[in-house]
């Protein structure tokens, strides 16, 4: 591969990771906006927040289409491919993460018109302990640092037991008072959503070691949700 050739793919290289951290600060704005729509009982925001998803959607296709093209015209191999498959893994994650916000301003009317304050103060918690992993980890990314993604992939328990903790809490308040039943349960799937964000963050996180030390990082930690079935009782 001559000079012109290793410059250029080092160029596309670089562009590639540009768009992923594109990518990362827009996921990063809508799921913020998403929890502040609840917290500040703003429906205008939510709505812009979940209109907004489409430009993650084109993000993470741009994408996509770029590294289909690097895989065909250079047709990488070693760390190179590594470099354009965890690309392309995480801008899934970032869609899925972009997708999870929507998913929860849509929630918002529901949510707002009738929600136990305190229950919310949990809620923008957990979400806030969320956001900052979606950021560590892009921060890890952008780094190649795999200390700082490794701190990512164990806070992953935080979260959960941060949902484990406010399912309960909506729970009780459903107990106390019917009419709080429709709002709770609209609260517990947007925190449901922002369990599944953290789940991502270790996704990318995973990726990020993968890339750097070039074997997978195993997960054989014990999850412990004693939630899934009461949440599957609600949802019918």
């Amino acid at each position: 591969m001559n000079d012109h050739i290793v410059k250029a793919f080092s160029e596309e290289l670089a562009s590639l990771g540009q768009k992923i951290a594109t990518m990362g600060g827009l996921a990063e704005r809508q799921l913020s906006d998403a929890v502040t729509s609840i917290e500040r009982n703003d429906l205008v925001l939510a709505e812009r927040t979940v209109k907004a998803d489409v430009e993650i959607d084109a993000a993470e296709r741009e994408i996509e289409s770029l590294t289909i093209l690097m895989i065909a015209r250079r047709q990488p191999v070693a760390s190179d491919l590594r470099e354009i498959m965890v690309a392309l893994k995480i801008a899934n994650d970032l869609e899925r993460i972009g997708d999870l916000a929507k998913n929860i301003a849509r929630r918002a009317e529901r949510i707002i018109e009738n929600h136990p304050h305190r229950a919310i103060s949990g809620f923008v918690r957990m979400s806030r302990a969320a956001m900052q992993q979606v950021n560590d980890v892009l921060v890890a990314y952008s780094s190649r640092d795999t200390e700082k993604a490794l701190a990512v992939w164990k806070a992953d328990e935080e979260i959960d037991e941060l949902y484990n903790s406010l399912f309960r809490e909506l729970l009780t308040y459903m107990m106390e008072d019917p009419r709080n039943i429709g709002s709770c349960t609209h609260l517990l799937f947007g925190a449901k959503n922002i369990e599944r964000v953290g789940d991502h963050a270790t996704n990318i996180a995973e990726n990020v070691y993968y890339l750097v030390e070039g074997e997978p990082l195993f997960d054989d930690r014990v999850r412990l949700d004693n939630t899934e079935s009461s949440s599957a009782e609600i949802a019918n």
